[in-house]
C-alpha cells in the first residue's frame, strides 16, 4: 500500500496539537493509506514539543523534528519535506484553519491524474486588513515577477513525490513554498475547500513580519525592480535634459533669466533621494547574493523522533 505523508510546521500550537492529531487520524483512515505525520517544531517556546513527544510515543506514524532555534514556517516545511517518505505529501498548517477533513477530497482529485492539487480557500476566515494586504501583495508580486498568482491558495494541498523531489532541489535561503511549487510547473488543479477559524491562539505573522516576507519574496523571485529603476532613471535624465533645453531657449530667444533657487534645491534633494533608493535596490540584491554564497544550512535539527535521516 502506498504511503501518504503529512508535513506540518508547528509554532506555538500546544492548544491544538491533540485535536489536530485526532482529526488527522480519522481523515487518513478514510483515505485508506499507510501514513506518516511529520511535525516540525520551530521553537515557539510553549509545550508543543512535549506534546509531539507524547504523540510519537503512542504512534510510530508520528515523526517529530525540533529545530535548534526559530528558522521560520517555510524552513519548517522544507525540513519536513526533506524527511518525508510518501508517494503523496500533504502540506498544511497546524492551527486547524486547514481542515484535515479535506484531505480525502484532495487525494481523490489527485488520483484523477494531477501532480498537484491546491486547496483554494474561497472564504478566508481572516481579518479584513490581512485580506487586503494579501491581495495588495499578490498584485505587486505578479507585476514585478510577471506571473499570475491566486491569493486564495497558500500551503495547503497534496503533492506527488516528483514535485517534492523537485522542491528539495531548490535550496535558496529565502523560502516561499507556494511560490516554489508554482515555479516547478507540473500538472496542477485547485479545488474549493472550507477555511476554518483558528482553533486556538493568534497568528504569529505580524504586519511587520508580513511586510518583510513580501519584500524578501519579491527580491528572491525577480530582478524587475532593478530594471524599473533603470527605466525610471532614464526618464528622469531625459526630463532634466528637456528642462535644460527649455530654459536655454528661453534665455537666448526671449531674454528670460533663469531663476528659482528653491526649485533647484528641491530637484537636487529629489534626485539624491532617487539615487539612494536605486543604490538601496542594488545593495539588497548584492546582500542576497552574499547570503546565498555562504551556503549555510537552511535549518539545524536539535532533536528528532521516529526519523531515520534526510531523504532529499
Amino acid at each position: 500500500m502506498d504511503l501518504i505523508s503529512v508535513v506540518i510546521p508547528v509554532y506555538k500550537a500546544e492548544g491544538c496539537l491533540h485535536e489536530l492529531y485526532r482529526r488527522l487520524k480519522s481523515s487518513l483512515a478514510e483515505v485508506g493509506q499507510d501514513y506518516e505525520i511529520i511535525l516540525v517544531e520551530d521553537c515557539g517556546g510553549d509545550r508543543s514539543w512535549e506534546i509531539i513527544q507524547e504523540l510519537a510515543a503512542i504512534d510510530d506514524g508520528v515523526k517529530g523534528i525540533k529545530f535548534s532555534r526559530n528558522f521560520g514556517q517555510h524552513h519548517g516545511i522544507t525540513a519536513g519535506l526533506d524527511h518525508c517518505l510518501g508517494e503523496w505529501v500533504v502540506v498544511m498548517d497546524c492551527d486547524l484553519q486547514d481542515r484535515p477533513e479535506e484531505i480525502p477530497r484532495l487525494f481523490a482529485k489527485a488520483k484523477e491524474g494531477y501532480d498537484i492539487v491546491f486547496a483554494r480557500r474561497f472564504e478566508r476566515k481572516e481579518g479584513l486588513i490581512k485580506k487586503l494586504f494579501a491581495r495588495m501583495f499578490y498584485a505587486v508580486f505578479d507585476y514585478l515577477t510577471e506571473q499570475r498568482s491566486d491569493p486564495t491558495i497558500a500551503n495547503f494541498g497534496i503533492y506527488h513525490r516528483r514535485v517534492i523531489d523537485g522542491f528539495c532541489q531548490l535550496r535558496e535561503s529565502v523560502r516561499a513554498f507556494p511560490l516554489f511549487v508554482r515555479w516547478l510547473g507540473f500538472n496542477s488543479v485547485a479545488i474549493d475547500v472550507d477555511h476554518a477559524p483558528r482553533h486556538s491562539g493568534e497568528s504569529s505573522y505580524t504586519f511587520r513580519k508580513l511586510m518583510r516576507l513580501a519584500i524578501e519574496s519579491i527580491i528572491a523571485q525577480s530582478n524587475r525592480p532593478l530594471r524599473l529603476s533603470i527605466k525610471f532613471g532614464f526618464f528622469m535624465a531625459l526630463g532634466s535634459i528637456l528642462t535644460a533645453l527649455y530654459y536655454t531657449f528661453r534665455y537666448f530667444l526671449y531674454d528670460v533669466p533663469v531663476e528659482g533657487w528653491t526649485s533647484v534645491i528641491v530637484s537636487i534633494y529629489f534626485i539624491g533621494g532617487l539615487f539612494f533608493i536605486n543604490t538601496g535596490f542594488v545593495g539588497i540584491y548584492v546582500g542576497r547574493i552574499y547570503d546565498e554564497t555562504k551556503k549555510r544550512p537552511l535549518y539545524v535539527i536539535k532533536e528528532s523522533l521516529n526519523v531515520d535521516g534526510s531523504i532529499c
